[in-house]
C-alpha cells in the first residue's frame, strides 16, 4: 500500500500499534507527516473510536478503516453429536466494542474460546490480519493467546498470591521460566503491572492476597492481568455475570475506557441486553449455535431481540 501513495493524499490510521508501524513506513519512503486537526467525514462515522488523522502522504484511505482485524469463516464446533456452533462467519473491525448476546448455552462462550484457541474448531477457519489462527502451533500459538487476552467470569486468580503477582502472571509468556517459577519478575514488568493497577484504580491493593478482595476488585485485577499481556484484542466471557450492580459498572467502564483510549478491540459476552446497549457499538446475537443478528446497537429492536431470545424473554435478560 505504501508504494501506491502520492503527494496530496490523506492518510487515516487507527490508534493502535498498526498506526506506529504505518507511520514509520511513511517516513521510510520520505513522506513528511504533520498532524491534521480536522477529521474526514468517514472518521466521524467511527464515533468514540475517532482515529488520528495525518497529512503528508494523504491517500484517501477511508477504506483502511474498514480493515478487518479478525475474520471467522464458516466456523463450527461439535461436542460429540451436539453442535455448539455452526457456520459462523463474522468480520471484526479493528477498534470495535462488540457485545455478544444470547441465552445460556447459545454458544457465546464457545465462540470466544475458539478465537483464543482454548477450544479447537471442528470446521472453518479464523483469520487475523489475513493469516490463519487455526494453523498456529507451538510458540506461534502461545503468541496468539497473548495477543487475544481472555477475561473469565470466575476471574481465574491464584488466591494465595498477591494482586501484583496475579497481574504479573500475564507476563509469563514473555519472561524466562525461572523468573515465573520464582516470581522474580523484571523491574520493567513490575512497573507495567503497577501502571495497569493504577489505571483500574486498585493500585493500593497491590500487596494484598487475591482472596481478600471483593468480586469486583478481583475482576479488575483480571483486566489488569490482560492488559500487561499487551494484547491486540480482549475477549471477555460474561465478565460481570457474578457481580453486583456497582461492581458491574466499574468493570464495564474499565473495558470501555480501554476500548476508547487504546483503540483496542473488545469482544464481550453479556447476559443483559441493557448493558450491551449501553457499552457496545455493535451487537452479535447468537441462538442455538448460529449468528442470528449482527448489526449496530440502534438496530437491536424488539423483533431482533425475539429472534435472539425467542418469544418468552425473561426480565433478567433485559436489565442488569
Amino acid at each position: 500500500m505504501i508504494e501506491q501513495l502520492r503527494d496530496g493524499d490523506v492518510v487515516v490510521v487507527t490508534k493502535y500499534d498498526r498506526f506506529n508501524r504505518f507511520l514509520q513506513d511513511l517516513l521510510s519512503v520520505g513522506f513528511n507527516t504533520q498532524p491534521e486537526q480536522t477529521p474526514s467525514p468517514a472518521c466521524n462515522e467511527l464515533g468514540s473510536n475517532l482515529p488520528d488523522v495525518y497529512t503528508g502522504a494523504k491517500l484517501y484511505i477511508e477504506k483502511y478503516m474498514d480493515f478487518h482485524m479478525l475474520q471467522m469463516q464458516k466456523l463450527g464446533r461439535n461436542f460429540g453429536k451436539v453442535s455448539a456452533l455452526s457456520d459462523v462467519t463474522l468480520d471484526i473491525r479493528d477498534g470495535e466494542f462488540v457485545g455478544i448476546i444470547g441465552r445460556s448455552g447459545a454458544g457465546k462462550s464457545t465462540l470466544l474460546r475458539l478465537i483464543n484457541r482454548l477450544v479447537e474448531p471442528t470446521s472453518g477457519d479464523i483469520l487475523c490480519d489475513g493469516k490463519s489462527v487455526v494453523a498456529r502451533r507451538g510458540a506461534d500459538l502461545r503468541d496468539w493467546r497473548r495477543q487475544s487476552a481472555m477475561i473469565f467470569q470466575q476471574f481465574n486468580l491464584i488466591d494465595r498470591l498477591t494482586v501484583l503477582d496475579n497481574v504479573l502472571v500475564g507476563r509469563v509468556g514473555m519472561v524466562s521460566r525461572w523468573r515465573s517459577w520464582t516470581l522474580n519478575w523484571p523491574l520493567a514488568d513490575r512497573v507495567l503491572a503497577i501502571e495497569a493497577l493504577e489505571r483500574l484504580d486498585i493500585a493500593e491493593l497491590a500487596l494484598k492476597r487475591a482472596d481478600q478482595l471483593s468480586g469486583g476488585q478481583q475482576q479488575r485485577v483480571a483486566i489488569a492481568r490482560a492488559l500487561v499481556q499487551q494484547p491486540r484484542l480482549i475477549l471477555a466471557d460474561e465478565p460481570v455475570a457474578s457481580l453486583d450492580p456497582r461492581s458491574t459498572m466499574a468493570v464495564m467502564d474499565a473495558l470501555r475506557d480501554i476500548n476508547r483510549q487504546d483503540g483496542m478491540t473488545v469482544l464481550c459476552n453479556l447476559h443483559h441486553i441493557d448493558l450491551a446497549r449501553q457499552y457496545c457499538n455493535r451487537i452479535i446475537g447468537v441462538a442455538a449455535g448460529q449468528v442470528v443478528f449482527d448489526g449496530p446497537v440502534g438496530d437491536l429492536n424488539d423483533t431482533a431481540i425475539r429472534t435472539i431470545y425467542g418469544d418468552q424473554i425473561l426480565s433478567e435478560d433485559v436489565a442488569a
